[in-house]
């Protein structure tokens, strides 16, 4: 029993693995031991986490011959369906940001009797505000279903049952996996990764902490709901110690209130509170990675500790439910402030690592391009979209 009992909302049961995708490779290599490999292709992204399981997870496993297979030569074409949130974003050249020949990405609707596959977000069909492509489809054309909000923020998911080809999101099981962000280790070397702008991360002094950063929580929220577990997580700490909160329902974000900003605020905190607004497996987004590009060590409240490290060495972050009280998670953030030896422990991780954090959305839509043109002979169905997407890995 930790310091969630009594505010976090009662987990879901374990929903089966979902059906109708014989083609993917059955045994796991990724993360999860007892989860199907889906596409497993060494798409952009992909290959930095298998960089970061090999490194950082309990989980053995070897890089299978799969994942080198060279990739078709016929070029392929990808329509964005519609924009993410309806907010245009200039269209990637593939190959000169990531070195994937072959991919053209557009958005011209006259273009999907020709597509290999269209992308399609899902906030915008579920709202209705924009039409799935007309059926029929053309023959071995792919309809990728792109979404990377929780499935407490993904409605009307019972409508598109039997629809989709592809699942791409942030759970490690989609058929295009990739997240918010991950860590690459240092020494891993593959011509996949070279172009990716990695931030290598650097060790603190925390002898110097109190000086470098006076500060010792913040959190940063822009979405503020009572109905959140996050909020009642929040009104039990700030019981025991100063919580400093920007945004919504605290003070205002300094500058222009984007990410560097962000950043330069985070850099003043010791530790920063990076706690979902839901909880889901694998739903780990920019909270965490922002504190980690920071040097501040994140306080997490999400999926379970199991679950983040899949993405993290277990120092690197303190999660909430280690502890049998928020009480006595105040307390230890106390005293790690006075004892800059046991801070340390949650710091010298990050000599080993470069973080990336993938570009919303270009990086998406390359990593997709390149997942077609390596499947193409699949005309597998995902049947099960709603369970799936519910479902908790163990």
């Amino acid at each position: 029993m930790g310091a969630g009992t009594g505010w976090r909302p009662a987990g879901r049961s374990t929903a089966a693995a979902r059906s109708g995708s014989s083609w993917r490779m059955k045994s796991c290599v990724l993360v999860l031991k007892k989860s199907r490999f889906s596409v497993r292709v060494a798409t952009v992204g992909l290959l930095s986490i298998l960089g970061l399981a090999l490194i950082c997870l309990p989980d053995h496993f070897s890089l299978d011959k799969f994942l080198f297979v060279s990739e078709e030569n016929r070029a392929a074409t990808v329509l964005i369906w519609t924009h993410p949130f309806g907010r245009y974003r200039e269209l990637p050249d593939c190959f000169s940001l990531y070195q994937t020949s072959g991919c053209t990405i557009t958005d011209d609707w006259s273009a999907y009797p020709q597509a290999d596959a269209v992308i399609i977000h899902h906030r915008e069909v579920a709202n209705g505000k924009v039409e799935l492509p007309p059926e029929p489809r053309p023959p071995a054309q792919k309809w990728i279903w792109m979404n990377h909000e929780s499935p407490s923020h993904t409605p009307r998911l019972w409508h598109f049952e039997d629809v989709f080809n592809l699942t791409m999101s942030y759970r490690t099981d989609s058929d295009i996996f990739l997240p918010y962000g991950y860590l690459i280790p240092h020494g891993f070397r593959d011509r996949d990764l070279q172009h990716l702008q990695a931030q290598p991360l650097h060790v603190p002094f925390p002898s110097r902490s109190q000086h470098q950063r006076p500060r010792l929580v913040a959190w940063v929220i822009s979405n503020w709901s009572e109905s959140q577990a996050r909020v009642a997580f929040y009104r039990q700490l700030r019981r025991y110690i100063t919580v400093d909160v920007f945004g919504l329902g605290g003070r205002p974000l300094p500058e222009d209130s984007g990410r560097s900003s962000v950043l330069r605020l985070l850099r003043r905190y010791l530790f920063y509170l990076a706690l979902e607004n839901s909880q889901h497996t694998d739903y780990i987004t920019e909270k965490l990675w922002n504190a980690i590009l920071a040097g501040a060590v994140p306080v997490v409240l999400g999926p379970s500790r199991q679950n983040y490290e899949r993405f993290l060495p277990p120092e690197a972050f303190i999660h909430v439910d280690d502890f049998p009280s928020v009480r006595a998670l105040a307390q230890y953030l106390l005293m790690l402030r006075r004892n800059p030896a046991r801070l340390r422990r949650h710091l010298d991780w990050r000599g080993s690592y470069s973080l990336h954090q993938p570009a919303f959305w270009s990086e998406h839509y390359c990593t997709a391009c390149r997942a077609v043109k390596r499947s193409r002979a699949s005309s597998a169905v995902v049947t099960d979209l709603t369970r799936w997407f519910y479902s908790e890995l163990n």
